[in-house]
């Protein structure tokens, strides 16, 4: 290997464009060489309170300390005191939950339950329905979604219909939902696999709606929209929905591997008494539980989601002014500090590719998907207003000169 590390797997759409990152505070990055850039992805999207949180570090120390991992056998009280603080912010307080590792198990363990739940009137529904273009994590049933298992549901036609009172037999699309089949709706509200796109509500609400008067469960996947990424604390309640399961990760951990699958009251019943047969080592770990517990504190107490709201008012205003003076973007999509810019884009050319370059060379970074000419901004909630003015400025010039 020549004392070098050769890269043979890496995040897609990244191409290693920043090496050696030693060190990181708040939304800054620095390399080797000190060179300072902006991140205005927060990681792969994590970090929802900034990079090297003091109040995070404290916590990460002191349970650390104390105990990070327990076995199967016995329990730890910070495991119960932050399951009841996440569970009230969903208003699930005689619910239940358990902490995991990541989003994809958190998803796939609220998948088991869907698939295991023994409703009689979901006997012989063997399908849980989503959207062609949701991403529900790295493995298991959500992740190959097989036809045996799910039914998945366009909704591109009905992102320009008029009148959602019509779904229903009248409507060809609607009517071919088997929805004598389908025992839960799995719903992603937003990321849209990356690419930010929101389905209309009366939609989303019709689908519920469905499942709900057939006892169907309705699981919510934020993992990405979570934790006040879109300007309130779930991606769900710009839904007006009641969800019976939602699956946290990402932002809950503010950069350490922690997931929370949460029950609303009444859900495990549906088992019967029959074991769930999934367990890992750091299932319900108490510093995970600990981290947690302190990301929603901070949050809370900061008042960052109603901060981020102000911000991503600010960076919208900004992306839509570029867009008119350049005439550049195709696209502005967004909800909170999750925004997707679509470029007017030339495959031959790769100018998507070319302006995210020239943005981490200038020493912003952001993300881009690999194959489609879409950059996505997610900063933290912490993220600072010059940071967002700085971004807006190399941005304007960046598109200027490539005009």
């Amino acid at each position: 290997m020549d004392g070098q590390i050769h890269h043979a797997i890496w995040y897609p759409g990244h191409d290693l464009l920043l090496q050696d990152i030693v060190r990181a505070e708040n939304c800054h990055l620095y390399d080797s060489s000190g060179k300072r850039y902006v991140d205005l992805e927060s990681g792969v999207w994590c970090t929802s309170i900034g990079h090297a949180n003091p109040r995070i570090l404290r916590v990460m120390a002191e349970q650390s300390a104390r105990i990070a991992h327990t076995g199967y056998c016995y329990t730890n009280g910070i495991v119960e005191e932050a399951g009841r603080d996440i569970l009230s912010l969903l208003g699930f307080q005689d619910g239940s939950c358990v902490f995991l590792c990541s989003g994809s198990e958190a998803v796939e363990y609220g998948v088991r339950v869907a698939q295991a739940a023994s409703e009689p009137s979901t006997l012989n529904r063997p399908l849980l329905m989503t959207m062609t273009d949701s991403y529900f994590g790295a493995y298991g049933s959500a992740n190959r979604k097989r036809d045996d298992e799910w039914f998945c549901f366009d909704w591109a036609p009905c992102a320009a219909c008029p009148d959602f009172e019509e779904c229903g037999e009248r409507c060809r699309h609607w009517g071919a939902i088997p929805f004598d089949r389908i025992r839960g709706f799995l719903f992603e509200p937003g990321s849209s696999s990356g690419l930010v796109r929101f389905p209309p509500q009366k939609l989303i609400g019709n689908i519920v709606t469905a499942i709900k008067e057939n006892d169907g469960l309705v699981l919510v996947n934020e993992v990405t929209t979570g934790v006040g990424r879109t300007g309130l604390w779930f991606g769900y309640q710009h839904y007006d929905i009641s969800p019976d399961f939602v699956a946290l990760g990402k932002g809950i951990g503010n950069g350490y591997p922690v997931s929370v699958a949460c029950f609303a009251p009444g859900v495990l019943e549906r088992l019967d008494g029959k074991p769930l047969n999934y367990s890992q080592s750091h299932q319900n770990d108490p510093l995970g539980a600990a981290i947690a517990q302190e990301v929603v504190k901070v949050i809370l107490e900061e008042g960052l989601i109603e901060r981020g709201r102000g911000i991503a008012a600010k960076l919208v205003s900004g992306l839509e002014g570029i867009r008119d003076r350049t005439g550049l973007i195709q696209a502005i999509r967004s909800r909170g500090l999750m925004v997707a810019l679509e470029l007017k884009d030339d495959p031959s050319t790769s100018f998507t590719t070319r302006t995210q370059r020239e943005l981490v060379r200038r020493g912003y970074v952001l993300a881009r998907r690999p194959g489609i000419n879409v950059l996505r901004i997610d900063p933290s909630l912490t993220i600072d207003q010059e940071d967002i003015d700085g971004f807006l400025e190399a941005f304007e010039s960046v598109l200027t000169e490539a005009r």
